[in-house]
């Protein structure tokens, strides 16, 4: 999509600061970490989504979970770190391309 921010990453026209990349997923640090330890993971598909999975999406976003658990090891979380995926605006959504965000590096930092 043509105004999307994540897409504008993926294609090179905005930086971001890249922890993983392959043909179909991305990570990269957030722009504005909650916690030491902050990053996104996003496929290359556009899924604006998590409602908008589809049944051909569910290898792709099972790799997206992979991913964020191992890109958080390799930056310290240990096996200590948050996975969230927020749907609609109404939920905390602020970009709708999918994407994993990945909270770890402190003790206990949050309460549900």
């Amino acid at each position: 999509m043509s105004d999307c921010i994540f897409c504008k990453i993926i294609a090179g026209e905005i930086p971001a600061e890249k922890l993983y990349e392959d043909d179909e997923i991305i990570a990269f640090q957030d722009i504005a970490p909650q916690a030491p330890v902050h990053f996104l993971v996003i496929p290359k598909k556009h899924i604006a989504a998590p409602a908008d999975v589809s049944e051909e999406d569910e290898k792709l976003i099972g790799k997206m979970i992979r991913i964020g658990a191992q890109v958080a090891a390799e930056n310290g979380t240990g096996d200590a770190f948050r996975v969230i995926f927020n749907n609609g605006a109404k939920a905390g959504q602020a970009v709708f391309h999918i994407h994993l965000h990945i909270l770890g590096g402190k003790d206990k930092p949050w309460r549900m």
